[in-house]
C-alpha cells in the first residue's frame, strides 16, 4: 500500500489530519517534524534558534530521504517543498496530499510563530514564505484539499472520497 504524503503551510493541520486519516484508513503514521526533533535532540524552534534555518533544511531533508515505509500517512514539516531530494524520495513513495490554506487563515492559525518552529530565511515576513511555497506545494499535489474553513475531519473525509474518486 503506497504512503500519503501531506504537505502545506505551517498551520494547515497536516499533524492533526494526518493522525485521524491514519485511523480512519487503518495505516500507519509519521509526523516529520518529530522524526527532525528525535535526530537532532531538540526541539524544532531550537534548531532554528542555535543552528539557522539552512542546517534545519539539511536536518529535515536527512530525515526524510531515510523514510523506508508503506503503508503510513506522513505528516511533513511546511519547509519540505524547499527540498527537491527530499520531495522526491516522498513521491516514489506514495501520493501526495496538498491541504491548501489561504494567507488569512494561516496567519489565523499561527498565533505564536516564535515557538512554532517555522522555517524564515533571514528578512523573510510570512507573506513572502506564503508566496514562495504556494507554488512549491501546487507543482507537487497529487491531490489539493481546501481546508481553510475545515475541522479536520472534513478534510480527512474530503481526502478519502477523492482518493475513491480518483
Amino acid at each position: 500500500m503506497k504512503n500519503i504524503i501531506l504537505i502545506g503551510l505551517p498551520g494547515a493541520g497536516k499533524s492533526t489530519t494526518g493522525v485521524i486519516l491514519a485511523k480512519t484508513l487503518g495505516m500507519g503514521f509519521i509526523d516529520t517534524d518529530i522524526l527532525v526533533q528525535d535526530r537532532a535532540g531538540r526541539i524544532l524552534q531550537e534548531i532554528l534558534d542555535y543552528e539557522g534555518p539552512v542546517a534545519f533544511l539539511t536536518t529535515e531533508e536527512k530525515a526524510i530521504i531515510s523514510l523506508n515505509c508503506t503503508g503510513t500517512v506522513i505528516a511533513t514539516g511546511g519547509s519540505v517543498v524547499m527540498s527537491p531530494k527530499a520531495i522526491a524520495h516522498l513521491k516514489k513513495t506514495g501520493v501526495i496530499v496538498y491541504l491548501e490554506l489561504s494567507f488569512a487563515a494561516m496567519k489565523r492559525r499561527l498565533a505564536n510563530i516564535t515557538n512554532r518552529g517555522i522555517v524564515l530565511l533571514p528578512g523573510q515576513t510570512l507573506r513572502h514564505m506564503f508566496d514562495q511555497r504556494v507554488p512549491l506545494y501546487e507543482n507537487y499535489a497529487d491531490l489539493t484539499v481546501r481546508c481553510s474553513k475545515k475541522d479536520a475531519e472534513s478534510v480527512v473525509q474530503e481526502i478519502v472520497t477523492g482518493f475513491q474518486t480518483g
